[in-house]
């Protein structure tokens, strides 16, 4: 018996005994929940040094860098912890941001480097098969793919990130129980430019830093639902509220009872919010008529829920979780049963120390009218 799954029971037993929860059927109007999660995965290091490089040198030494943080928060070692986190809550669905895809080529040279060093998406999902949990990605939306060139005691070697936002589903059920169609994945028109100085900003296509999303709609015993994931852009607030306008007349405008999952990157009420996270996304949602699952499940104990953000190397002592800008948000006829953070105690964290991400989680029992 886990110490999560041993505080959800405390937790329910409690709630049976004043009366608030009556009983689990009750609670889910006799119906099944459909269990959410969404889940930032950290792509393993701060790329700001990489954009800030100022000549080709200083470029080099940043990726350099970037790719050492990368080998040092292993992800093979922290999807351990990030697929227990989804074999015990068992969600139908899981919105994954930083899905990343890391690659090489040596020695460095022209052409795309196409070696696979991490596949997050992978990697997760044979850790999920190995607990015996059966997912599949049904949609992948690729964004940002950029390369360049750190060094090696053997010479010089390309490092290509590709950006990835995934929506996961369960594949052990059957479809008259549950099922996902119309998925759909694109990227936002709005986007942030990426120049870097130490390139010269040479002519042809230009580098940009993009974003996108993945919806489906999901059929639970005969009710239908729109689900979307995305990460909105953190570096741009303008480029960031733009795309979540894009949003709202996008995949989620729908008559469907909706979900949306994801790093918003826009603080709750403010609460926390850095210069890059004081934005009006979240509030702008809000007033589209989503509700916060956070804020409306009613049998939640009142903590912030603060989902943001430790250091890059993931080793910080304290949790160091200070605003909220990792959602489940909702609109129609959908009630919250239960809103809970994974990956956000110390007993969270790798044996080696590792914290499973920068970001906590979000899982979520929500009851389709």
């Amino acid at each position: 018996m886990t110490r999560r799954w041993l505080t959800s029971a405390l937790c329910a037993l409690a709630l049976l005994a004043t009366g608030s929860l009556g009983t689990a059927s009750a609670a889910e109007g006799g119906r099944t929940p459909l269990r959410v999660t969404t889940r930032n995965l950290h792509l393993g290091a701060d790329l700001a040094p990489v954009l800030a490089a100022t000549t080709p040198q200083g470029l080099v030494a940043a990726v350099t860098a970037v790719w050492a943080s990368v080998r040092a928060t292993d992800f093979t070692e922290r999807a351990e912890a990030l697929a227990d986190e989804i074999a015990e809550s068992e969600p139908h669905l899981v919105g994954l941001q930083e899905a990343v895809l890391w690659r090489s080529q040596s020695p460095a040279g022209p052409g795309s480097a196409t070696h696979v060093e991490y596949d997050f998406l992978r990697i997760l999902l044979d850790e999920l098969a190995a607990r015996g949990k059966h997912y599949a990605a049904v949609g992948v939306s690729v964004g940002s793919d950029f390369e360049a060139t750190r060094s090696t005691p053997g010479g010089l070697q390309d490092i290509r990130l590709t950006d990835r936002d995934v929506l996961l589903a369960r594949t052990d059920l059957p479809a008259r129980a549950f099922s996902v169609a119309h998925a759909r994945a694109a990227r936002f028109r709005d986007h942030v430019p990426v120049c870097r100085p130490a390139l010269g900003c040479p002519p042809g296509p230009a580098v940009k830093s993009e974003r996108g999303w993945v919806s489906a709609d999901v059929t639970l015993r005969g009710r239908t639902a729109r689900v979307v994931t995305t990460r909105l852009e953190p570096a741009a607030p303008a480029v960031q509220e733009a795309q979540a306008a894009e949003l709202l007349a996008g995949p989620l405008d729908t008559k469907l009872p909706t979900v949306l999952l994801g790093d918003l990157n826009s603080a709750a009420d403010g609460v926390g919010a850095t210069p890059a996270t004081a934005t009006r996304s979240y509030d702008r949602l809000l007033a589209a008529g989503f509700q916060d699952v956070w804020t409306a499940n009613r049998h939640r104990p009142r903590t912030p829920g603060f989902t943001c953000c430790r250091t890059p190397e993931l080793r910080n002592a304290a949790s160091g979780l200070t605003q909220r800008i990792d959602y489940v948000l909702f609109r129609g006829k959908i009630n919250a049963l239960t809103a809970e953070l994974v990956g956000e105690t110390a007993a969270d964290r790798t044996p080696s120390g590792l914290w499973p991400s920068d970001h906590a989680g979000v899982t979520s029992a929500l009851r389709l009218g």
